[in-house]
């Protein structure tokens, strides 16, 4: 592949993305709908691509389409392996630029939240892998471990999805990347529509603590643009640009974390290759396969937390900015789900129809059940405004849950958002991306055993119930120090 073909893939690639925005921007249904419009973009390329228009290229005889439809293969090629790439910089940047909290601030406020965030993580893997062994396996003949893909494509999203394809294709199922993706859709769309519908009811019965009235969105809101009254910061300058551009020095630092994460994965892999991965070994007589298949946007993720850790504790926090590396992590993550989306066999989904409907209809129903029935008996304040967050992640992306948090709590008047982003330190290095999502479907398919899973995650999710309600009762018997209070109120 010539670099010109990688070139011109990229910027066509942006091209799509500018074409989504303006969909965004034009059309009144898809801004009710508030979706990103990388999600649009995805699938104009779907469809401008061989998987739609390319098909028409024989029954239409036009045979200038046969190669990948309005794009070509090589340009599709270049497509197909940029998520994989772009996932580890959506994880590296997770921590970079913020400084590591007090242990004793984010207790006050980590519990409840954490508590949730662990239910709908590991509950997602218990509804998809006993719908695996009592559905989808007796019924559809399919391996009841793709139920592990509800926690994939629901708390991962299309990124980790898309980041998981490398994996899927060692383990010889290279059509779970195509289901996962499909689903984190659904969860995706059905996530702010359920969320938005939620938070009208909760206005309408008083379940809302911040705001009274669910105000009509700006035009501006609606677009996904900012009024020319509104100014917002993208970051800050922390190095002059006579010595390296702020952007060069951040970019540089998310390298050196890919780097760390790389040298942790290959140190992991040749632990294995000593203990249980060669023929012979005392755990396996044909060697056993664990941590070969772990992806390395987790582990990057690990090599950002060190690299801050470092900083915080010589005194450089201030050298990296927050919001410059969510910029970076933004602008990876929308190329990514672009080139996921654009790339997607809909044969695979084709093929798995039936795993694909119940996968989705039980996620959906289940993070609704969470967060109507448990939610409010485990957060002792500011429930619906904190539930929200963590039920838009649970079926899309972190961005999913900020969405909605900020209709619930437009100015930040509760402490939903600070509770929020301190349990993504303990919650992200796990779940939705983290090591029990890249290591849940690769153990169970070495061990050919599903219960290996199985049995913790229930483990983990009757436990996390447990212990929130026990907080929950501890706050409101007066025993314990509830969160910080805003809106004027004690909690």
């Amino acid at each position: 592949m010539s670099p010109d073909v990688v070139g011109f893939a990229i910027v066509l690639l942006a091209s799509v993305m500018l074409l989504g925005k303006y969909v965004r921007v034009k059309v009144p249904f898809i801004q009710k709908l508030l979706l990103p419009s990388a999600i649009i973009a995805g699938f104009i390329g779907l469809i401008i691509g061989p998987q739609v228009i390319g098909r028409l290229a024989e029954p239409l005889g036009w045979a200038w389409l046969e190669d990948g439809g309005l794009l070509t293969s090589g340009i599709f090629d270049v497509w197909a392996t940029l998520p994989g790439l772009l996932i580890s910089v959506v994880f590296a940047t997770l921590f970079l630029g913020s400084r590591i909290p007090s242990p004793v601030r984010v207790a006050k406020l980590v519990g409840p939240q954490l508590a949730m965030g662990v239910a709908y993580g590991s509950g997602q893997y218990v509804v998809g892998i006993l719908l695996g062994l009592l559905v989808l396996s007796p019924l559809l003949g399919v391996d009841p471990v793709f139920g592990a893909l509800l926690e994939i494509a629901f708390e991962g999203g299309h990124g980790t999805a898309a980041g998981m394809r490398p994996a899927f294709e060692d383990m010889g199922i290279p059509e779970a990347t195509d289901l996962a993706l499909a689903i984190a859709t659904v969860g995706l769309v059905f996530g702010i529509l359920i969320g938005i519908s939620v938070i009208n009811w909760g206005v309408r019965t008083g379940r809302t603590r911040v705001i009274k009235n669910v105000s009509q969105q700006s035009k501006a809101e609606l677009r996904g643009l900012y009024s020319d009254n509104e100014r917002v910061s993208t970051g800050r300058m922390t190095s002059r640009p006579s010595s390296i551009e702020p952007l060069t020095l951040h970019v540089a630092v998310v390298g050196l974390a890919i780097i760390l994460g790389w040298l942790i994965l290959e140190g992991l892999v040749w632990v294995e290759d000593q203990l249980w991965g060669q023929p012979g070994s005392p755990w396996s007589e044909e060697g056993l396969t664990l941590l070969g298949y772990v992806p390395l946007f987790p582990l990057a993720m690990i090599g950002g937390v060190i690299i801050q850790v470092v900083l915080d504790r010589t005194g450089n926090t201030s050298l990296l900015d927050h919001e410059t590396m969510k910029r970076i992590q933004g602008l990876s993550l929308d190329i990514l789900i672009v080139a996921a989306l654009a790339t997607i066999s809909l044969q695979a989904i084709a093929t798995y129809w039936e795993t694909f409907l119940i996968l989705s209809v039980a996620g959906i129903l289940f993070c609704t059940t969470v967060l109507l029935v448990f939610t409010p008996r485990i957060i002792p304040e500011f429930w619906l405004e904190r539930g929200i967050a963590d039920f838009g992640q649970s079926m899309g992306v972190t961005a999913t849950g900020l969405v909605l948090l900020r209709v619930a709590d437009p100015n930040d008047e509760s402490p939903a958002l600070e509770a929020f982003g301190y349990k993504q330190l303990f919650f992200e290095p796990f779940f939705g991306g983290g090591l029990i999502t890249a290591l849940s479907i690769p153990i169970m398919i070495a061990t050919g055993n599903v219960y290996i899973v199985l049995i913790p995650m229930i483990v983990l999710f009757v436990g996390s119930l447990v212990l929130g309600r026990v907080y929950y009762k501890g706050v409101r018997s007066g025993r314990w120090a509830g969160p910080p209070a805003k809106v004027g109120e004690d909690p």
